[in-house]
């Protein structure tokens, strides 16, 4: 019951990140292709500007999954940290040059250095869904089990890359949604459109990347394909595909006071409905909840922990979305970044 417990859990720490860091990747998507320095002046303004209060927060969640999988279930955390170290390591390697990227790029003058590090947030926050993804793909293919070694296969595979691409079309999807609701808080009504036309685009394209899934889960990841198409998975997939098309009516409508809830809960939806599909193993067909758990106290003092972390730092995190998305929190200015320029920017 606790292992079980535990493992709902982890699922929606991944849920959250999913959400709220998938934002925050689908706007360095944008970031990506809004063209060269002067054509994408403006979605690039936007999107430093509305990132700015809230994008090291988003990474709470990563770090809290981390957490519970190496602490609750350490022969899942063992199985595919070895399994599938590559993808892991160039993901890391992709959070650590996005954030680098983000946070050099403002306050530095010089046009060449701001292009670089332009480069790195937006190439990274690319890179990093696309791998963190096919590692969530591996894992619901069974290609991941105790004692598996490093291979190609285990993460280079059909349903490794389709995930992999759904998890940067859905991030795209979030983070143009929410760039609407941006620009219009941050009265930049040329952009509203702009993002609007893309989030309508993210979303085809994460249908069309569904559709071509059926076919390749269906063989590939038979177990979880059960689930999601005949067991408890299938519930939160049709609620995940009313919210989608409810998300779409909205922003067809131009109307944007509810599309980013509806946003959020179709992709949280999805992630609980492969939660579900994999029950009751954590790598299907190989290893169960049960099996993967840690010690019984250890798992005990992990939910006291958790409970205490959503005490104290639950409210705290809704009041900083809450304030972020009523444009409350204000962006730090020239002046303010002024002081963080690096040796050479006045030239």
């Amino acid at each position: 019951m606790m292992a079980d417990l535990i493992a709902w859990v982890m699922v929606l720490a991944i849920a959250a990140y999913a959400c709220a860091g998938g934002t925050d990747y689908g706007a360095g998507f944008w970031d990506l292709l809004a063209g060269g320095a002067e054509r994408g002046r403006r979605p690039r303004w936007l999107i430093d500007h509305a990132m700015a209060p809230v994008w090291e927060t988003n990474n709470v969640w990563l770090i809290f999954v981390l957490v519970v999988m190496w602490t609750g279930f350490p022969t899942l955390f063992q199985a595919v940290f070895t399994a599938l170290w590559l993808p892991l390591a160039l993901a890391a390697v992709g959070l650590v040059l996005r954030g680098a990227g983000f946070a050099l790029r403002k306050p530095t003058r010089r046009l060449a250095r701001r292009r670089i590090y332009g480069a790195a947030f937006a190439l990274a926050s690319l890179v990093t869904p696309f791998f963190l993804g096919a590692a969530l793909g591996a894992v619901a293919a069974g290609r991941v089990a105790v004692g598996t070694t490093a291979t190609a296969d285990a993460w280079a595979n059909p349903t490794s890359v389709l995930t992999g691409l759904l998890a940067v079309a859905a991030t795209a999807f979030l983070g143009a949604v929410f760039l609407c609701s941006d620009a219009l808080r941050f009265d930049a009504g040329d952009l509203v459109d702009y993002f609007r036309v893309r989030a309508l685009f993210a979303f085809a394209a994460v249908v069309v990347l569904a559709i071509v899934a059926l076919p390749v889960t269906h063989d590939d990841a038979r177990y979880v394909w059960d689930g999601l198409t005949g067991g408890w998975g299938l519930l939160p997939v049709i609620l995940a595909g009313v919210c989608g098309v409810a998300t779409v009516v909205l922003l067809l409508r131009r109307s944007y006071a509810w599309t980013r809830y509806t946003s959020v809960a179709s992709v949280a939806l999805i992630v609980v409905a492969w939660g579900l599909a994999q029950r009751p193993y954590l790598l299907p067909t190989s290893l169960t909840v049960s099996e993967a758990a840690g010690a019984a106290h250890t798992l005990r003092w992990l939910a006291i922990v958790t409970v205490i972390a959503v005490v104290l730092v639950g409210p705290a995190l809704v009041l900083l979305y809450r304030l972020d998305t009523m444009g409350t929190l204000e962006p730090l200015t020239d002046s303010d970044t002024g002081a963080a320029k690096a040796p050479g920017d006045n030239y």
